[in-house]
C-alpha cells in the first residue's frame, strides 16, 4: 500500500485529490492532507475521514506517508519539507512536484490538470 499525502488543495490539488479517492483497491491510500484554507478540496478531505494537518503536524507523521505531493505552488513550502524531512532524518518519504503530478495525472485521465503555479521547479 502507498500512503500519500497532499500539500496544497486549491484547483490543482483538489482535482488530484479527486482523482485519488477510492483507489485503496489499487495500493493507493491518501494517508493526510495540509491545507490551511477553507477550500473545497479541504471540504472533500474532511468530508472522506482524511486527516487535514498543518504542515508541522504532517512533517511529524511523514515516517509513515510513501510520497508528499507538494501542490501548493509555494517554494517555500517545499523547502519546508525538504528541511523538515532533513531534520527528522527521514530519507525515505518522497516529496514529489507538480510535474510529477501531472504525470500521474496523465496516466490516470484524458483532461489536463490546471495549470495555475509558475514552475518553481524541484
Amino acid at each position: 500500500m502507498q500512503r500519500i499525502a497532499i500539500v496544497g488543495l486549491g484547483r490543482v490539488g483538489t482535482r488530484f485529490l479527486e482523482a485519488m479517492l477510492g483507489r485503496a483497491a489499487l495500493g493507493l491510500e491518501v494517508a493526510a492532507v495540509s491545507e490551511m484554507a477553507q477550500t473545497p478540496g479541504r471540504a472533500t478531505a474532511e468530508a472522506a475521514g482524511i486527516p487535514v494537518l498543518s504542515l508541522n503536524e504532517l512533517l511529524a507523521q511523514a515516517g509513515d506517508i510513501d510520497i508528499v505531493f507538494d501542490l501548493s505552488g509555494q517554494l517555500s513550502v517545499r523547502q519546508s519539507l525538504r528541511q523538515g524531512l532533513a531534520r527528522k532524518g527521514n530519507s525515505r518519504t518522497v516529496i514529489a512536484p507538480e510535474s510529477i503530478a501531472h504525470l500521474v495525472w496523465s496516466m490516470l485521465s484524458s483532461e489536463a490538470l490546471p495549470q495555475v503555479h509558475a514552475n518553481i521547479g524541484y
